[in-house]
């Protein structure tokens, strides 16, 4: 009998450059939480490093944590208090545990077709593409540079894309004065917030049911396929992964973070960068403490004075990588399924994506059944 080998934790340099690769995806909606919704810097991000940290060690995988989408675009959208989105993250955290304990995520798992899962993944790929190019929509020049950058330094063992990236834009803020007036560093813990039964059931009618087809097809099935198809000798089960969407979304509101998941995306845009270890994952998990300790009341100054040009550069070298994942799907039934998933998350959005194209599997399916049936 042999002993599993536990995957080594590497702090490289190409494990820091894959550790900003889901930083485009991360940066809009952190503005959004902190400045429209108020909720507080430290605890958002000294959670979420924490999350980072314990999944990088959890899984010994560059596993991404993000904000849920649904809840985040809905939250900002409508204004919501610190409680409502405290309240979801809770809410989501036992949806997640009664999903994973009981098995169902298992069923659904099994039973949700190949295409399907790909169509997810291009689905997310064109989205990500298409803000990504609003991004840049400010400055085309710095775009096209960050791009050609990207090309031609990904894989550079010196200078990986992404720090190169970083630098310049970090060197752009310096010279457009973004420093200029934010506050002295300063050590603050997190908040405790409180919140209600009755914000917990809002939250779910609001954003939390919509959220939950679209987390189990993006963060807990596509990203189970992920897995497999760039480390084939790792299995992830989709149940273990919405165990862990359970647990860190029980405790992180308790002490001020949001909503939290994994997620295809990230996924691919940290092992597009370079991230291959929970190296990654550690090293964005302390960089996120220390912002979250140290320069809470400057982080809406920083997020907002970095050039949103170099995001789009990079989330636009993320969203065609998802869409290449099409290219293994072939011709007939399993093509027409993800065009049918693809058009309707585009038209609607993922979880009515995700839906539509399950039906349409099993529709083209016995149709294809019926035709060969009555050729015979």
């Amino acid at each position: 009998m042999t002993t599993a080998v536990k995957r080594p934790i590497k702090l490289s340099l190409h494990e820091f450059a894959g550790s900003m690769g889901d930083f485009g995806t991360l940066l809009p909606l952190a503005i959004g939480y902190i400045v429209v919704c108020g909720l507080d810097p430290a605890g958002f991000l000294v959670m979420m490093g924490l999350a980072n940290i314990v999944t990088g060690l959890v899984y010994r995988l560059p596993i991404p944590i993000e904000p849920m989408k649904v809840i985040a675009v809905v939250a900002i959208a409508q204004h919501w208090s610190p409680s409502m989105v405290h309240a979801a993250g809770l809410s989501m955290g036992i949806v997640w545990l009664l999903l994973a304990g009981t098995g169902v995520i298992t069923w659904v798992a099994r039973n949700t077709p190949t295409p399907v899962v790909m169509g997810i993944q291009v689905t997310l790929g064109l989205m990500l593409a298409t803000e990504a190019l609003r991004l840049s929509s400010n400055s085309w020049l710095l775009a096209v540079l960050g791009v050609v950058i990207v090309l031609t330094l990904r894989k550079n063992r010196y200078a990986p894309a992404s720090i190169v990236l970083m630098g310049l834009g970090i060197g752009i803020m310096v010279f457009a004065g973004g420093f200029d007036g934010l506050a002295p560093v300063q050590f603050r813990l997190p908040q405790v917030p409180s919140f209600t039964l009755a914000e917990m059931w809002d939250s779910l009618l609001r954003a939390g049911f919509a959220q939950i087809p679209l987390t189990a097809a993006n963060a807990v099935i596509a990203t189970s396929a992920l897995i497999t198809s760039y480390w084939p000798e790792e299995k992830v089960a989709p149940r273990k992964l919405a165990f862990s969407h359970g647990v860190m979304n029980v405790i992180s509101p308790i002490f001020g973070g949001m909503p939290m998941c994994h997620g295809a995306g990230g996924l691919v845009g940290q092992y597009f960068y370079g991230a291959r270890t929970a190296g990654a994952n550690i090293i964005e998990g302390v960089i996120e403490i220390v912002l979250g300790l140290l320069f809470a009341g400057s982080i809406v100054g920083l997020f907002s004075a970095f050039p949103s040009a170099i995001v789009g550069a990079m989330m636009f070298m993320v969203g065609i990588e998802l869409v290449k994942f099409a290219r293994h799907v072939k011709l007939g039934p399993d093509l027409i399924t993800l065009a049918v998933t693809v058009v309707t998350g585009l038209l609607a959005n993922m979880a009515v994506g995700f839906i539509v194209g399950v039906v349409a599997y099993k529709l083209v399916e016995r149709a294809t059944a019926s035709s060969g049936e009555g050729g015979h």
